[in-house]
């Protein structure tokens, strides 16, 4: 993560990161977004004040935010897809970081394929030295 925080202009801040299961998970989704039932990644960004002129700033807090991910979720998403556990957690850390540093994938079409692209750079950025 320290190669995707550099690459974002926010390798000065601090990033908290949960591995949980599907129990915990639900609960988070149920308090922090009135959903019911798990899901894989979760992401609370400490400063949410993205500017009209660049909403994808750092943030001025030394806290970024936390990232929460379902292990359970993962798990099952990387038996599903092919990729390995590792791989998937990754994929999901890097989308968990963008949503704190405010991409959004759920605004409209567009900015899902803008968030998309940022994470197959990012991905292959961390993953060209394994």
């Amino acid at each position: 993560m320290e190669k995707v925080l550099r690459d974002l202009g926010c390798d000065d801040r601090e990033l908290s990161i949960l591995f949980t299961d599907d129990r915990e998970m639900s609960e988070l989704n149920l308090r922090y977004r009135a959903k019911e039932g798990p899901t894989n990644v979760l992401a609370f960004a400490m400063d949410e004040s993205g500017t009209e002129e660049n909403e994808y700033l750092p943030p001025p807090s030394v806290l970024l935010g936390d990232v929460a991910i379902s292990i359970d979720r993962a798990r099952q998403e990387s038996l599903e897809s092919g990729e390995t556990l590792r791989q998937r957690v990754e994929a999901l850390l890097v989308h968990g970081v963008l949503h704190l540093v405010g991409y959004d994938h759920e605004k409209n079409e567009e900015e899902a394929l803008v968030m998309e692209e940022m994470e197959k750079r990012l991905l292959a950025l961390i993953r060209s030295g394994e």
